[in-house]
């Protein structure tokens, strides 16, 4: 590719992003990791708009404070006019990536004040997420992908390929960060960007990744119209806390369940999947007096479930049973 223009095409992309997305806003963030995506953004970021790196430092690898060190100074060198580093601590439940992405996202809003945050993610990361999406036969919102800009993140770089970040980076003479982790073959992820990607590239004789990402954009087109419906429907259903089951019951399936999948949420549910969401529209759809769903909570001590009552789905929490 042509590395002359690879800046050029960042700032055009960045320059849009803020001019439909972030009108008005005179100061951003941006999450740096110090790999070539988030650097060569940070670099251009801070031309456009006055520029705060946000650095977090995992804690995972060793060394991984001098990184952060490092990614700080470029940082400062290349024009943001601050640059924070924020050690995190990693646990919790789902697996490390899991792990990690929540304990990041955390930080970054803690220490964002209020300003929009940019994060580094390419076509190709927005295609490796549908393909993850995919795989997890969770319905059209998990293939959906990853938004250009889901307040407070923002991603200018979704429509420009990882060799654009690549390319700017050697343009501007900076020397990225190689995260080891992002060859470790134990990662889902490495494996469908080394793997996958290139032999359905091979096999669909190319502009594979490109595709995955359109059919993201045009799922997001259709969900937010979706949604829009299905926020109408949810709000004419409400009998208090509840959902009154005969304003639900004749609505089409794909409506219904979006308003359940928004009102669990709004009563405190978390990392809903389809099977748990299918599982309550059962209430209506299939109702033989069973007893209530178990959905995921971010409540430690207590297990949220949803339950029927006198024609009325209804929220209920139970404290969580410690065994001795």
């Amino acid at each position: 590719m042509d590395q002359q223009s690879s800046v050029g095409q960042i700032e055009a992309a960045v320059t849009t992003f803020a001019k439909d997305y972030v009108p008005g806003v005179s100061h951003w963030c941006v999450a740096l990791s110090g790999g070539p995506d988030s650097l060569a953004l940070v670099a251009v970021a801070a031309r456009v708009l006055s520029t705060t790196a946000l650095i977090v430092d995992h804690r995972l690898q060793p060394g991984s404070d001098a990184v952060a060190e490092t990614a700080r100074d470029q940082a400062l060198q290349l024009g943001c006019v601050g640059a924070e580093i924020i050690p995190v601590t990693v646990d919790g439940t789902g697996g490390p990536e899991a792990a990690a992405r929540t304990a990041r996202y955390a930080a970054l809003d803690r220490a964002r004040h209020d300003a929009p945050v940019l994060i580094g993610h390419t076509l190709d990361d927005q295609a490796e997420t549908v393909l993850l999406g995919l795989g997890r036969g969770s319905g059209p919102r998990s293939i959906a992908g990853i938004r250009p800009y889901d307040p407070p993140w923002g991603r200018p770089l979704l429509g420009l390929r990882r060799q654009v970040t690549e390319a700017a980076c050697a343009q501007l003479g900076l020397v990225p960060w190689r995260d080891p982790h992002n060859t470790d073959p134990r990662f889902t992820r490495v494996r469908l960007r080394g793997e996958v990607l290139p032999l359905l590239e091979e096999v669909l004789d190319g502009g594979v990744a490109a595709a995955l990402a359109r059919t993201a954009a045009a799922l997001q087109e259709d969900g937010d119209v979706l949604d829009a419906l299905a926020a109408g429907l949810r709000d004419g259903a409400r009998a208090g806390n509840g959902l009154a089951v005969a304003a639900l019951r004749e609505a089409p399936a794909a409506l219904r369940r979006r308003a359940i999948r928004t009102w669990l949420l709004d009563g405190g549910a978390v990392d809903l999947t389809d099977r748990q969401i299918r599982a309550v529209d059962a209430l209506i759809t299939g109702w033989r007096g069973q007893g209530g769903v178990a959905v995921p909570s971010a409540g430690r001590n207590e297990r949220l479930f949803a339950g029927r009552r006198d024609g009325v789905l209804t929220l209920y929490r139970e404290p969580v049973r410690r065994h001795r």
